[in-house]
């Protein structure tokens, strides 16, 4: 008898492999938007000194923010890559306000803002994947770490002193900041051709002070070379 040898299966990803991956994104904070609806208690907080401004993301702003973004990264050995990913996200900031009493009756500004802006984030990563063997399939992770800009914009009541006729009070704005940030996320890629994949993935960024992180679920192509 005669052994026939059977064929080898495709190889969907490869050895020592560049991969550019564009996608979109949603994202969502870790904190609650719940900023205190009442400028009038704002301000009497501020007058018995603890300040109420509710809760609210201090990085993002809101609770959620659409954007889209880049990986660059090399793959050696099929299974380990490092590379740079950068996005964008318009984020929306609903929490500020305009106060302002400097004396008589009546006197001061009272209003709630409300604006857009676009929110970047630059790092480097290392990714850890694992093509299963004859599969279009890989699960991934990676882990990195960057900076964060275009965001952490917040607005302080500063007490004046008192009058006859109730505090004297100013908002003092604070512009955007840029911050340390790290990032860690899992996800899936399929192979709809050796050099054209589909991937979907869930990261979790942790930006460097209270209630900034925020978690982000990414879809795209990736393009192999």
């Amino acid at each position: 008898m005669k052994e026939v040898a059977s064929a080898p299966c495709p190889q969907w990803y490869a050895d020592n492999e560049w991969n550019v991956s564009l996608w979109g994104t949603y994202a969502a904070t870790g904190t609650e938007f719940a900023p205190n609806p009442s400028l009038a208690d704002i301000v009497q907080s501020t007058t018995e000194g603890h300040t109420v401004y509710g809760t609210f993301d201090k990085y993002l702003g809101g609770d959620h923010a659409w954007g889209g973004g880049i990986d660059l990264r090399y793959f050696f050995r099929r299974y380990f890559g490092i590379g740079v990913e950068g996005f964008v996200l318009n984020a929306h900031r609903g929490a500020g306000f305009e106060l302002e009493r400097g004396g008589g009756p009546g006197a001061g500004v009272h209003d709630r803002t409300s604006d857009q802006r676009a929110v970047g984030e630059v790092l480097g990563t290392f990714t850890l994947r694992y093509p299963i063997p004859c599969s279009r399939f890989s699960p991934y992770t990676w882990a990195g770490g960057g900076i964060i800009f275009g965001g952490g914009e917040r607005d302080e009541i500063v007490l004046d002193g008192f009058a006859p006729e109730g505090p004297l009070y100013h908002t003092a704005h604070h512009g955007t900041t840029t911050e340390p940030v790290g990032q860690f996320g899992g996800g899936l890629e399929f192979r709809i051709t050796p050099h054209i994949g589909w991937t979907n993935d869930f990261s979790w960024n942790v930006i460097d002070g209270p209630q900034n992180n925020f978690g982000m679920v990414r879809t795209g192509l990736t393009f192999a070379f």
